[in-house]
């Protein structure tokens, strides 16, 4: 495999749209609940409009042969007292099943850290549910070198 990491464009967004659409789909499956409405449409709206501005950055895993992305990281900055600083965090990370476990999620991470370097981050923060479902994700992160910061993500719907 000859993997590339691009960083994405606004006319990515369809692709990255239908990406978003896989991990969710995959995280409500393991759950059994529906958490989150899926609406491809205004995904990629969202998508190319947040690409277009800056507020998001979106780096896609591609097979040097292969258009279709094999999976997608997502980055936005932060800012906190905490963090003495920006940071940046990662909202979204997704590797096709098929290409799991091959180091692709290893090389997003790789060059999200990159980006936060050029950028003068203090840290890239993560979340992921406290759930025995995604242990293998909490494993991932760790062997990323990501440490447990504390807390649980909460949220209130507006």
């Amino acid at each position: 495999m000859q993997l590339r990491i691009d960083h994405a464009k606004p006319n990515d967004a369809p692709i990255i749209a239908q990406m978003v659409g896989e991990l969710l789909h995959e995280i409500m499956a393991s759950i059994g609940t529906k958490a989150f409405s899926v609406d491809r449409e205004e995904t990629e709206a969202r998508a190319r409009s947040w690409i277009e501005d800056g507020t998001y950055i979106v780096l896609l895993a591609r097979d040097g042969v292969q258009p279709e992305p094999l999976g997608f990281l997502a980055l936005y900055e932060c800012y906190a007292l905490y963090a003495e600083g920006s940071f940046g965090t990662i909202p979204e990370l997704f590797v096709r099943p098929a290409y799991r476990s091959s180091g692709v999620g290893a090389t997003l991470i790789s060059e999200a850290q990159g980006v936060g370097q050029a950028r003068g981050w203090s840290r890239i923060e993560v979340t992921t549910p406290p759930l025995p479902q995604f242990d293998r994700t909490l494993a991932f992160y760790q062997q990323q070198g990501f440490s447990i910061s504390g807390g649980r993500k909460l949220k209130i719907d507006l």
